[in-house]
């Protein structure tokens, strides 16, 4: 019984690490490549609001580095 509950929480961290890292991508092509292509970067706020939607997909892709270190 053991070994079937690791593989169950193994899949469950691997499910979560793979929700939270394909999170990651979306919200920095939403807030950094897509307002930069349009030109829409100008301005100080709006600078500032893309650098910091960027680093919480960047925070989001090591969130899921450190969820699979809870592998069994």
């Amino acid at each position: 019984m053991s070994g079937t509950v690791t593989t169950v929480h193994n899949a469950r961290v691997q499910l979560l690490a793979t929700l939270l890292n394909n999170a990651a991508p979306a919200f920095i092509v939403a807030a950094v490549i897509a307002p930069a292509t349009t030109g829409q970067l100008q301005g100080g706020w709006r600078a500032a609001a893309t650098i910091a939607w960027g680093v919480l997909g960047a925070g989001l892709h090591f969130a899921a580095r450190v969820v699979l270190g809870r592998l069994r």
